[in-house]
């Protein structure tokens, strides 16, 4: 005797696949990191398209705040901020003063003319200085849209503070150059260069 069909009928497996699920925050994150440092990785070699550009962006901000006529300690903080990295860019990665309190075998700056020598390595380096510099300046820009720092304060004041601060601090690493002989940029220094004569005996001068 056959049972009546009352129940529900068995469900059968569907030829057609499933869209597969969008893709979560965290990958479109990570994809868009990863191509943000694509970019910045091509553009390492532009150096000076890369400051031109950055040169362009301090321009728009200057003019921001000139017909604003407001946010100075905005400018102020991104002045000190510029300031210490200019610093860092001019400093050597191991400074010297130190060098005789460590107990290892680092290279140190030639302060002879008989010492061998050793490029200049410096504790920022010039792309990290620019892309600071740069991110400095967007953060910044964006800031002056928001009231809230707008701080009222008289302007005259944090110009002459910022400058006597420059001088003072700028003095000292000049001294700290003459001292132990170094100097923080390649251009104008001797190089090596090579040549074969026509015996391809390999020449220097």
């Amino acid at each position: 005797m056959e049972s009546g069909g009352g129940g529900d009928p068995i469900p059968q497996p569907s030829s057609v696949s499933s869209p597969p699920p969008p893709p979560s925050a965290s990958q479109w994150t990570t994809a868009m990191s990863r191509r943000y440092q694509h970019y910045l990785d091509k553009s390492t070699p532009f150096v000076l398209k890369r400051w031109l550009g950055t040169a362009g962006l301090a321009f728009v901000y200057i003019l921001r705040v000139y017909f604003v006529q407001g946010f100075y300690i905005v400018s102020y903080g991104l002045g000190i901020y510029i300031l210490n990295l200019f610093i860092a860019f001019l400093s050597p990665q191991v400074d010297p003063e130190m060098q005789e309190l460590l107990d290892r075998d680092e290279p140190s700056l030639p302060i002879r003319a008989t010492d061998e020598f050793r490029p200049f390595v410096r504790r920022l380096p010039e792309f990290k200085f620019w892309y600071s510099i740069t991110k400095a300046f967007c953060i910044a820009f964006v800031m002056t849209f928001f009231e809230a720092f707008d701080v009222p304060v008289f302007w005259p004041i944090l110009l002459f503070y910022w400058v006597v601060l420059f001088t003072v601090t700028m003095k000292k690493q000049i001294l700290h150059m003459i001292k132990y002989k170094y100097v923080p940029f390649t251009f104008g220094k001797q190089a090596w260069k090579y040549f074969f004569s026509p015996v391809n005996h390999l020449i220097f001068f």
